[in-house]
C-alpha cells in the first residue's frame, strides 16, 4: 500500500510539474460559455485556464498598458484588428470564434418589436463606446427611432453583464442584453425577443492569441478545442460558421 501512495504521489508531483495556466481575457457575454469550455479543457489537458472578463474595450484598454493575459476573446472584431495592425498578436491568430445574437428582455407582458418601439419606462443597455452589444443595441434604437423618445432614459451598464443584472435584479423592467446570458440563466423565451441579425452591426466576435504569451502553443490549442464546441456554442445561443473565418 505503502508503494501505491508513494508511486500514486510520484505521478501526481509529475502531472502538476508539467500542468500550466492560461491567463484569458473574455468578453463578458461569452465568460460563463468559456467557464464550460473550459472546465472540459482542463479535465482533458490537466492545464489550468484563469478567466478575466469584462467589456471588450476595457480588456482592450489593459492589454495596451500590459496586462499579462495570454488569450483575448473579444466581442467584436475591431479590437482584435487593431491589435494585429499594432503587432500584438501572434501572425495568423486571429478567427472568429462565434457570433453572437441581441435579445430584447421584457420582464412583463409579451416583448416584441412593436412592444420595444412603444416601450416608455427605462431600458437597460451596455456602453456602446466600451461594449460591442452596446453598440449594437444602440443601432436598434436607432432604427427604430427610440434614440429622442428614450433619452434620459437608458440606463447605461459598464457591460454586458451589467446590463442583464439590472433587469434581473428588478431595478429595470427591460434591456436588450445577450441571448447567451438568457440562455445561461435558463429564462423563458416568451420573456424576450432575438432581435434580428440585420438590425445591427453583426457581433462577429473574434479571438487572438497575443504576442507577450508566455504560453503560446497551449494559448492556440485552447481556441482550437473552443473552435471544435461548434454545438455548446449554438445551445448557449451563438451562431457559428460552417469555417471558422480568418481575416
Amino acid at each position: 500500500m505503502t508503494r501505491i501512495l508513494a508511486v500514486a504521489l510520484m505521478v501526481l508531483t509529475v502531472f502538476s510539474a508539467s500542468a500550466d495556466e492560461l491567463k484569458v481575457a473574455v468578453a463578458a457575454n461569452f465568460a460563463h460559455t468559456l467557464s464550460k469550455v473550459a472546465e472540459r479543457f482542463e479535465a482533458e489537458t490537466g492545464h489550468r485556464v484563469r478567466i478575466s472578463s469584462g467589456a471588450t474595450g476595457a480588456l482592450y484598454t489593459q492589454i495596451q498598458h500590459g496586462a499579462p493575459f495570454d488569450l483575448f476573446l473579444a466581442a467584436d472584431s475591431h479590437r482584435p484588428q487593431l491589435l494585429e495592425q499594432e503587432q500584438k498578436i501572434l501572425p495568423g491568430s486571429r478567427v472568429t470564434y462565434a457570433i453572437g445574437q441581441l435579445a430584447y428582455w421584457q420582464r412583463s407582458g409579451e416583448p416584441s418589436e412593436q412592444s420595444l418601439a412603444q416601450w416608455q419606462a427605462k431600458l437597460a443597455i451596455a456602453n456602446p463606446r466600451l461594449a460591442p452589444y452596446g453598440a449594437a443595441a444602440r443601432d436598434v434604437l436607432g432604427r427604430l427611432g427610440l434614440v429622442p423618445k428614450l433619452k434620459g432614459k437608458l440606463v447605461t451598464g459598464s457591460n454586458i453583464l451589467q446590463t442583464y443584472q439590472y433587469v434581473d435584479s428588478g431595478n429595470v423592467q427591460a434591456g436588450l442584453v445577450a441571448l447567451s446570458q438568457l440562455r445561461s440563466a435558463e429564462v423563458d423565451p416568451h420573456h424576450y425577443w432575438v432581435v434580428p441579425d440585420h438590425y445591427h452591426a453583426p457581433l462577429e466576435q473574434q479571438a487572438v492569441v497575443l504576442r507577450r504569451s508566455t504560453n503560446p502553443q497551449l494559448a492556440q490549442q485552447l481556441l482550437d478545442y473552443l473552435n471544435r464546441q461548434q454545438r455548446l456554442l449554438t445551445d448557449a445561443g451563438y451562431q457559428v460558421s460552417a469555417h471558422v473565418a480568418q481575416r
